[in-house]
């Protein structure tokens, strides 16, 4: 089953409900950027997150970004979304490797240490908004409940998961996210809660071939589900040379001078898809003319 989130609500409208199954995605970015074990984690559980944000956005042009600065070994990460649920990300120290944590599950807090999440949105406003939280656990879905309540004033669940195979390539990887509308009823709010006290990590119940279906009846019993629709996840980098390009021109002439005569050339990295653009002496001598 390709990537997805299913978007849902339940108790006659009062909770809305997201589940998301992101393997190839986060198997994607582990291609792209050679992760270790635990920063496929901290990196796959981010951008199920910023999918599941993406899929909140009302406009085509709205993108969300999730930044994470740690002061553990992994330093932090960056991961985008835009509407139709396309991500892409990186973070700062892939190759980190660090004990597990006594009960065999990846450290992910002790990658990241503590710090700071902030989240970007563009919504084609002057100013982006921007909500930052301090880092309440560095697991991230417990960060990224913290977030809703305390930024957006939503009551939310969240939780994220990723399987690492022993060949280090990710078996699986999804979440979900559970909102309460205003007003919804507080018997619904005491069952959810139980629920979730008692149900079994999300990659646990992906690896038994559970469908988004399934994980939502388990979620919300018999409070009505009623599934809204289905939007495709995917890993997408939109770099190309002439945005690197441009990236090249607004450092400014004077720079792309200096360059020329301490090196002859120029190489940038796209720390998105780790892609590198190669510029010729010719190349940058162009620039300087345009």
């Amino acid at each position: 089953m390709s990537d997805h989130i299913l978007r849902a609500t339940a108790g006659e409208n009062t909770v809305r409900l997201f589940i998301a199954n992101t393997r190839d995605t986060v198997e994607q970015a582990y291609e792209y950027h050679n992760t270790s074990p635990v920063m496929s984690a901290a990196l796959g559980r981010s951008l199920t997150a910023a999918a599941i944000m993406g899929s909140m956005l009302k406009s085509d042009k709205d993108v969300v970004t999730i930044q994470i600065k740690g002061d553990g070994p992994g330093g932090g990460l960056t991961v985008t979304s835009n509407s139709r649920s396309e991500v892409k990300g990186y973070v700062n120290n892939p190759n980190v490797d660090i004990p597990l944590k006594p009960n065999g599950k990846l450290d992910v807090q002790g990658a990241l240490g503590y710090g700071t999440l902030t989240v970007i949105k563009d919504l084609g406003m002057k100013e982006p908004y921007v909500g930052r939280i301090p880092l309440v656990s560095g697991e991230i879905a417990e960060d990224m409940t913290y977030y809703f309540a305390k930024s957006e004033q939503t009551p939310s669940a969240v939780a994220l998961g990723v399987l690492v195979d022993r060949d280090y390539s990710i078996k699986q990887a999804g979440g979900f996210v559970i909102q309460m509308m205003p007003g919804a009823p507080e018997e619904i709010i005491t069952d959810l809660e139980e629920r979730l006290m008692t149900i079994e990590p999300v990659t646990s119940m992906l690896e038994k071939g559970m469908s988004s279906e399934d994980i939502l009846n388990i979620l919300v019993g018999d409070r009505e589900p009623h599934v809204l629709d289905r939007i495709p996840v995917n890993y997408v980098c939109n770099c190309s040379k002439e945005r690197v390009e441009k990236a090249l021109m607004a450092v400014g002439k004077k720079e792309i001078a200096k360059i020329i005569e301490e090196d002859g050339k120029a190489t940038l990295h796209c720390h998105f898809c780790s892609k590198d653009y190669d510029f010729s002496r010719e190349e940058l001598e162009k620039l300087l003319t345009m």
